[in-house]
Parts: structure tokens; sequence; C-alpha cells
């Protein structure tokens, strides 16, 4: 049995997806989860502010991958680009530091990162995020889809649909400077924020969804599916979870209004209240209110009703593409 590996470097966080690559017939194969895992390391602090990265959140990235390295050995995963793909995005296109990253990776598992753009990192997001709902028309998961990955110094918007083999086809995608991490140390300064800081964030939010409305038709979508770890919290405080647990957060519909609430709520709340949340990972105590009012923005713009909350995503997508042999080589 073949496993694949897929590894995402955001802003924030990084993650990893090991999977075990199923064959059902001669033409058909699947994905089985064998480990997700997920380290909040804030390799772009500051980033927006310096350019650069700092020798401390390269060393909180560089321990994490070691972690990870060493859990794929365990797995019978082949180091390599026939077996592992990795993806860095937002905050590592411009840094004036880059080589030292990219040779830091390279050296741990032996893998180029890439840094992809914001349209192809939109596209892995869709295929990862919708790839389950071919055929779940039954289920209220109608076309086309519209994915919205809120990530910490981004958010990509992909729209499109399912081929009856569970094949993504894009429609038109986009990525705008919106993330959690940037949004809060653009605008949410204090604790917790001001009105007057909201109110900055929102104005900023809105120009940037007027800028993917230019690309992106974001109000023809059917069913918005968001992904990561912003939306996914969310789904969590919806559904009042004592913690997190990815297999009630998977596919819960939050509406729209209750998204405000809890964007409201969160928006007033000290540190110390957000962080005693059940569903709330440590590392986004700090970022989620700002998650939330982009997640929020995006709601009101697209007028959709609910969102539904997907715990697939990118990783899913590098892992498929790994698996298809649709992976550049490294």
């Amino acid at each position: 049995m073949t496993t694949v590996a897929a590894v995402d470097c955001g802003t924030n966080s990084l993650r990893l997806l090991i999977s075990s690559v199923v064959s059902l017939d001669e033409d058909e194969v699947r994905l089985v989860d064998v480990e997700r895992r997920m380290e909040v390391v804030r390799l772009g602090q500051g980033v927006d502010r310096t350019g650069a990265f700092t020798p401390e959140a390269l060393e909180r990235t560089f321990e994490a991958l070691r972690e990870y390295a060493e859990l794929m050995a365990s797995h019978g995963v082949t180091m390599g680009p026939d077996s592992v793909r990795m993806v860095a995005t937002s905050a590592t296109r411009d840094v004036a530091n880059r080589d030292e990253f990219v040779d830091g990776v390279r050296s741990i598992i032996g893998v180029t990162p890439e840094v992809i753009t914001g349209d192809e990192e939109a596209e892995l997001s869709f295929v990862g995020a919708t790839a389950e709902l071919e055929g779940a028309e039954d289920d209220g998961f109608r076309r086309p889809f519209l994915v919205v990955d809120i990530g910490g110094g981004s958010t990509e918007f992909v729209l499109g649909h399912t081929e009856d083999d569970g094949a993504g086809l894009v429609r038109a995608a986009r990525s705008v400077d919106i993330g959690c991490v940037r949004m809060t140390e653009r605008h949410l300064t204090t604790d917790p924020p001001t009105k007057q800081q909201v109110a900055a964030a929102t104005a900023d939010i809105d120009a940037a969804l007027d800028e993917v409305c230019a690309t992106v038709p974001l109000s023809e979508a059917a069913t918005v599916v968001c992904v990561a770890g912003t939306a996914t919290t969310v789904a969590g405080i919806h559904l009042d979870l004592a913690e997190y647990v990815p297999e009630r957060i998977h596919h819960t519909r939050v509406p729209s209004g209750r998204v405000r609430e809890i964007t409201d709520d969160l928006l007033e709340m000290s540190h110390e209240q957000r962080a005693a949340i059940g569903v709330m990972h440590p590392g986004r105590v700090d970022v989620i209110a700002a998650g939330s009012l982009v997640l929020d923005r995006v709601l009101a713009r697209t007028g959709a009703a609910e969102f539904v909350a997907s715990e697939h995503d990118i990783l899913d997508g590098l892992a498929w593409s790994v698996c298809l042999g649709d992976a550049p080589a490294s």
C-alpha cells in the first residue's frame, strides 16, 4: 500500500496529512487518512512590518517539521517528490530571507517547498474541499461551490464545480491579503479591540472583497464551503463543543446570522475569555476575532444564508496531486 504525505506551511500554522492510497478497482482509488497534525508556529509573525522571518519563527517551524519528518518515516512514507509535497503560502512569497527558509526545509525533509501563488493555493483547496461533495445534491451541497480559505496572511476564493468523477473544474479564483494574523497585526492591536479598530479592519476587508468580486462572482455560489482553522473554530463554537472534535465539525452548516453573533462576541472578549472557549486552539486565541470578522464580511458579500465548514482543504488537494502524479518535480 502506497502512503503519501502533504505539508502546508502557512503564515500561522504548519499542518501535515499522511494518507494511504487505496485501490478500489483498476480505475478508481481513494485516500484514507492516517494522520492529521497541526502546530501553530506563527512563521509569519511580524512579516507584514519587517519583510523577513525572525530567527525564532524559523526555529519554531523547523522544530515542528522535524517532528513531522519522524512521523512520516514511522508510517513508511518514502521521502521525496514522488511521495511528499510541501507548499508554503502568503508569508513566504516576498520575504527577504526566503532562501534560509527553503534551505532549512530541504535539509529536514529532503523536499523543496513550493512557494505557490494564491490562485494555485485556491485551486488545491477547492479540490480538497469538494472532491467528496460530488453527487451530494440531495444533502444540500449544490453547485457551483465557493471555497473560502481564511489563512494567516491571506484569504483565497475559488468558484467552480465538480465533475462526476470528483475532479474540480475551477471557474475563477483570487487571493487577497486579508488573513487573520495580518488583520490582527494591522488593525486589532488592543485587547479587546476598539470600535475604531474594528471599523478600520472592516473597511480593509471590504476593499479587498471589492477586488475579489472583480474576478470571482461571489454571489453566484450555491454552496459556500469554508476551510481552515477560523471556519472550523467558528463551527465548533456554534455547536457549543466542549473540545475540538473534527468529526463533529466536518460539514456542519453555520447560519450567517450566527456567524455575526459569534464575531461580535469574539471582538468584545478579552484574551482570557477567548482562551476559555472549549474548541479554541491556544495558537488561535489572539487572531480568531479578526478571522471571524473576515468570515462574517465574506458571507455578507455573498448573500449566503449559511456556510459549510470542511476539515478537508488544501492538504487533501496536495495529497491527491501526489497520488495522481500531478505534483511538479521537486
